[in-house]
């Protein structure tokens, strides 16, 4: 059964008959009800508090809009938005790798500030050390500050770095360098990691998430050779990513807390069973007051009777390298959508793979894990959750890791439990050596959580000419062949200028006195 935060009334009380945010630079001055240090001092009150920071990720802008962005940067992905051709203004700039400062990019850094500033309201104002659930609310604040940096300086690179709240004489700060920020990311996960402990119940994160989260920035610094300290090496960043993620691993231990669900596509389907054994962090989505669009967005027309845009298309050379690799693979069909019933006329609607290809919209595959799985559905909003870790991805962390450190008898048995449910085989390249089974994990990622707004980062941890080789000219050098062909297929940058990070966002250009 759905656990839905917003089913709390005090918690509607507090955040949603309240309109809460002010705009100045990095969106970090919130109203008093945030700021009122009284608030925090009630169990109750302060756990509403922290769902008011929840909220603030469901938001259309910190939701919608990041996974419009974080999809759109990936180079898997391609729009249909504002226009039904490729040279559609977003295919031409953000899917394109091209991207330009536009709204979208300001609206998104505002939301996960503003997150940010409800974060350090509730670390400035709860004591710790005098309840479990006091103690509870201040990890969880630890955390989404921790995860809604890891999302900024991935995204961005130097952020300015607010870890308390603004005041009428400091409401600007000048950039923070990257390694600063990874720095404060992982003294926040360690936080949250010390006091998360569960009080919170079903379908909140607990300390796993903090420790997926750590593993992931561990991973991240193993392979960057500027971000990490000079006084570790890749190596013992490969070790510090291992020992946080086999404590989520170990966790889930014969019977206990995360496994793999059954069947792949009911972890994006809400008319099956959600907050699963596979859910580490999923955000809780209800119809009537999350306002979420991401059904709307992600439907193609006439999938669901009514109110669907059908925004996102996968990439046709994605969806080809994946059917290529594993034809049998059970995720192709809980991740692209390439035919349906026609919900008016009844008759069969085929995209993709079909190979006239005439427009943009049919040129490519839908995306079909966000899409309103119930063709009855005629609103709107829609309530499917929106998983933002699993254990399924934590799986082929632990399998890379392993790989990494030469842990040659562990590395297939994790993979091996994710392939196992795809009901496929292992590619003979993880049997061909270290080199082999790092390309090959890394293309596992694009198999397993297509979409799921890691993709940007997963294609870019390995730096520009990986990223190059393995995403972009993967793509780029079929066009001209077979079928493949520019008036449908995009063109992806090459210019490592462009590629790896979105452009500063003009409104904190504009609004903070402190930067150039």
């Amino acid at each position: 059964m759905k656990n839905t935060l917003i089913t709390k009334s005090l918690y509607k009380q507090l955040i949603f008959s309240l309109s809460i945010l002010t705009f100045l630079s990095c969106e970090l001055d919130e109203e008093p009800i945030f700021l009122d240090a009284s608030i925090y001092n009630s169990v109750s009150t302060a756990q509403s508090a922290r769902d008011g920071i929840y909220e603030g990720l469901t938001n259309y802008d910190a939701q919608e809009r990041r996974y419009f962005i974080a999809n759109g940067f990936s180079g898997t992905f391609g729009t249909g938005r504002s226009g039904n051709n490729v040279t559609n203004l977003f295919n031409r700039t953000l899917m394109s790798l091209k991207p330009t400062a536009d709204t979208d990019n300001d609206l998104l850094w505002g939301r996960l500030y503003s997150t940010i500033s409800r974060c350090n309201a509730a670390i400035a104002n709860v004591q710790t050390g005098q309840s479990n659930e006091l103690d509870d609310v201040a990890g969880h604040a630890y955390f989404v500050r921790s995860w809604a940096y890891y999302y900024l300086v991935r995204l961005y690179g130097d952020v300015p770095l607010w870890t308390e709240l603004p005041s009428s004489t400091n409401f600007s700060l000048p950039l923070s360098a990257e390694n600063d920020v990874y720095t404060q990311i992982i003294a926040d996960a360690k936080m949250a990691q010390g006091l998360m402990n569960g009080n919170s119940g079903i379908g909140y994160p607990t300390k796993s998430a903090a420790e997926m989260l750590l593993a992931k920035v561990y991973m991240t610094l193993a392979t960057s050779t500027t971000l990490g300290s000079p006084e570790l090496s890749e190596s013992e960043y490969w070790q510090m990513a291992y020992d946080e993620a086999i404590k989520v691993y170990g966790a889930s231990g014969p019977k206990g807390a995360y496994s793999l669900v059954t069947e792949y596509a009911n972890l994006f389907d809400s008319r099956q069973e959600e907050n699963t054994s596979e859910s580490i962090f999923e955000l809780q989505i209800s119809e009537a007051a999350n306002n979420s669009q991401m059904g709307r967005n992600y439907t193609p027309f006439k999938y669901k009777v009514g109110m669907h845009f059908g925004w996102l298309s996968v990439m046709a050379s994605v969806y080809d390298y994946h059917v290529a690799v594993y034809p049998g693979d059970k995720r192709i069909a809980g991740t692209y959508l390439t035919s349906w019933t026609h919900a008016a006329n009844g008759n069969t609607v085929n995209v993709y793979p079909n190979r006239s290809r005439n427009n943009f919209r049919n040129a490519h595959p839908y995306f079909f894990k966000f899409a309103e799985k119930e063709p009855t559905h005629q609103n709107q909003f829609n309530d499917q959750n929106i998983i933002i870790y699993r254990y399924g991805e934590l799986l082929l962390m632990l399998a890379e890791i392993s790989n990494e450190l030469d842990k040659d008898a562990e590395k297939m048995i994790y993979l091996e439990e994710v392939l196992d449910r795809a009901g496929v085989t292992a590619r003979p390249e993880y049997a061909l050596g270290k080199d082999a089974f790092r390309d090959a994990i890394m293309d596992e990622y694009k198999f397993e959580v297509l979409g799921e707004g890691e993709d940007f980062h997963h294609n870019r941890r390995r730096g520009f000419q990986y990223f190059l080789t393995n995403t972009i000219k993967r793509h780029n050098d079929l066009i001209g062949t077979a079928h493949y062909v520019a008036d449908r297929d995009l063109t992806l940058s090459e210019d490592e200028n462009e590629v790896m990070k979105l452009p500063f966002p003009q409104s904190e250009l504009n609004t903070n006195e402190l930067l150039d």
